[in-house]
């Protein structure tokens, strides 16, 4: 099925289409998940809980071209994610937390880096530093509107962001020296 023959189902209320949408997406939708929420098992929950409120949610839905569907559940997942964050009070870390200052380690040795090996590291991160390095580095997001959805204000996730900057550094340090 193409995406569109699958919103067009979907809203149908098919579970043909349904079924479709949900192994054509859920990997995806599920790692999006995971850069939030390091726990796979509260992932695969908010997984579930995520495709009932895309099913129940498909009349908000406006299709704008091939792609408009993915963007969609992308930005519902990544709001679901949010959503458990906020209600569990995982925000930010507390001072105890912060790392030493770090110097950035160099581009041309982070690309040497493998890819799962560089997202094992943001997984790794505490959960606060993890959310804001996520929304801001990879969604780009502003502090300001990332404040707004954690509710918190846009001075601590810049500094969370820069927090998470510092023990990345440190992470990818660590790597490279350990690989030379």
């Amino acid at each position: 099925m193409t995406e569109k023959e699958i919103e067009e189902g979907c809203r149908k209320g098919l579970n043909e289409a349904r079924k479709e949408l949900y192994q054509h997406f859920a990997g995806q939708m599920l790692g999006i998940i995971m850069r939030y929420i390091a726990n796979r098992e509260i992932a695969e929950d908010l997984l579930h809980d995520g495709f009932i409120k895309v099913f129940e949610s498909f009349n908000k839905f406006t299709w704008r071209g091939e792609g408009s569907l993915k963007a969609w559940l992308y930005r519902l997942f990544v709001n679901t994610a949010i959503e458990y964050l906020r209600k569990n009070k995982q925000k930010t870390q507390s001072l105890d937390e912060i790392p030493e200052p770090c110097d950035d380690p160099d581009e041309k040795a982070i690309i040497q880096i493998p890819e799962d090996i560089l997202m094992q590291m943001i997984g790794n991160l505490p959960t606060g530093y993890r959310t804001i390095f996520n929304l801001y580095a990879i969604e780009n997001l502003s502090h300001k509107t990332i404040g707004q959805m954690l509710h918190i204000s846009e001075r601590t996730s810049a500094s969370q962001f820069f927090h998470a900057k510092q023990i990345l550094a440190h992470k990818i340090k660590d790597y490279l020296s350990k690989k030379c």
